[in-house]
Formats: structure tokens, C-alpha cells, sequence
């Protein structure tokens, strides 16, 4: 199951942040900072799942975004790998060059959030596929335009 979500930048600032297990806010702010000095402080030949407290993380950098993802001892890692890359491809797809315009996606968090709610639901996968994971968005878009 997953834990949390988190998007952040190298300079180590959260960007994104969804918890599927209920933290209190001064406890997410410390578990925030010491996910995040663990994942920059790996170099690039390291592997991307890293044992921390009762959970593990899975990470993955693209340029200057990291994407980090928490989870128990009964998840795949692979899959949340996966999972991860899906997500930004997705982005990618709906917001075009995700990587190079992180600012684009900051101004429309709402939209990033209803793509993580269509691929995450309770802490588990439940959709993978692309055009179903922006239909919706899609059809937001048509509303808005008329």
C-alpha cells in the first residue's frame, strides 16, 4: 500500500505532497525534510528504493524534480517505479514537457492532483491507462472552454 506522494525540487522544496495514512502536520513537515535529504543526498548510481523507518521509498529524478513515493513492506517496488514514471508521462501528456515547465504544473496543482486521484485511490493502484487517466481533465477542459 501507499504510504505518501510527494513531488519536490532539488532545492528540496515540497511541491506536491498526498498521504494516504493520516499524519499530523508537524510530523509531516519532519518526515517531509528527512524523506527528502535522503533521496538528494543519493547520487544517480545508487538504487532508487531505500529502507527508511517502518516503510520504504521509491524515488525518481527527472532533471530537476524528484518524485518520491512511500510505501509498506507489502508493496512491489518495481511497480511503484513504474507507477512513478506512468504518473509523469501522463503530466507530460497533459501538461507537454512536464520536466522543463515544473512551473506550469505548480500554477495548475488541482489538475495534478485529479491525475494522482485517477491513478491512486486509497493508497492503491487503480489506473494505469493514460487516456482514461485524462479523460476527465478532458472533459473539464470542454466545460471551460464554452
Amino acid at each position: 500500500m501507499i504510504k505518501f506522494f510527494l513531488m519536490v525540487n532539488k532545492q528540496g522544496q515540497t511541491r506536491l505532497s498526498r498521504y494516504y495514512e493520516h499524519v499530523e502536520i508537524n510530523k509531516r513537515t519532519m518526515l517531509e525534510a528527512e524523506v527528502i535529504k535522503n533521496c538528494l543526498s543519493r547520487s544517480k548510481d545508487q538504487c532508487s528504493f531505500i529502507e527508511y523507518k517502518d516503510f520504504k521509498l521509491v524515488y525518481r529524478q527527472y532533471a530537476a524534480l524528484f518524485v518520491v513515493v512511500g510505501i509498506n513492506e507489502t508493496e512491489n517496488e518495481m511497480a511503484v517505479y513504474e507507477l512513478i514514471h506512468n504518473f509523469v508521462e501522463v503530466l507530460d501528456k497533459y501538461f507537454s514537457r512536464v520536466v522543463s515547465e515544473t512551473l506550469n504544473i505548480m500554477f495548475n496543482l488541482d489538475r495534478v492532483h485529479i491525475i494522482l486521484d485517477e491513478m491512486v485511490l486509497n493508497g492503491c493502484i487503480v489506473e494505469t491507462n493514460r487516456n482514461r487517466i485524462l479523460a476527465p481533465l478532458y472533459v473539464l477542459d470542454k466545460v471551460a472552454e464554452s
